[in-house]
């Protein structure tokens, strides 16, 4: 796997977790933060995952970005191609587009809906698991084998090894 980009930033700690602004004075600690870090990547690093979940879940992921499913502006600024559109294994952009929106679609599906909220949010949208689960309205610490269990699966739907 290649060497993830580093984008590090300074944070300062307090009990409940980092903080930025200037009130936190009373218990001062600070961690070095990589940003560029996917939660999944953080969760792999310390041995919350496998490296067959987190295969998963960057497939997951790329088929999200490669069927452009985030929000995105209205006017797209892609440059234009004016060779007719180079065919890359026999399909033209837009039908790897459609491709990707099914395969992610199929694996949403094989997660079901009770374990498909947090491995989008986790996955796709990049939340950390604490922010999932309180979004979700979720107990604590409950989101780490839900997003196992939902990975598990998608690792079964993509045949991972």
């Amino acid at each position: 796997m290649p060497m993830p980009h580093r984008h590090l930033v300074e944070r300062e700690l307090t009990e409940e977790g980092p903080r930025r602004g200037a009130d936190a004075r009373d218990r001062r600690r600070s961690v070095t933060i990589n940003l560029a870090e996917s939660p999944l990547g953080w969760l792999h690093a310390r041995g919350h995952l496998t490296d067959r979940q987190l295969d998963a879940g960057e497939r997951l992921r790329a088929d999200y970005e490669r069927a452009q499913l985030a929000p995105s502006v209205t006017m797209r600024w892609d440059p234009v191609r004016v060779d007719g559109g180079a065919r890359d294994h026999g399909l033209t952009s837009t039908e790897r587009q459609i491709a990707a929106k099914n395969r992610f679609d199929g694996a949403m599906a094989e997660v079901g809906p009770g374990l498909s909220d947090i491995l989008w949010r986790v996955a796709c949208a990049g939340e950390a698991i604490p922010a999932a689960e309180k979004a979700l309205e979720w107990p604590v610490r409950s989101g780490k084998l839900v997003l196992r269990l939902a990975l598990d699966r998608v690792a079964t739907f993509y045949r991972i090894r």
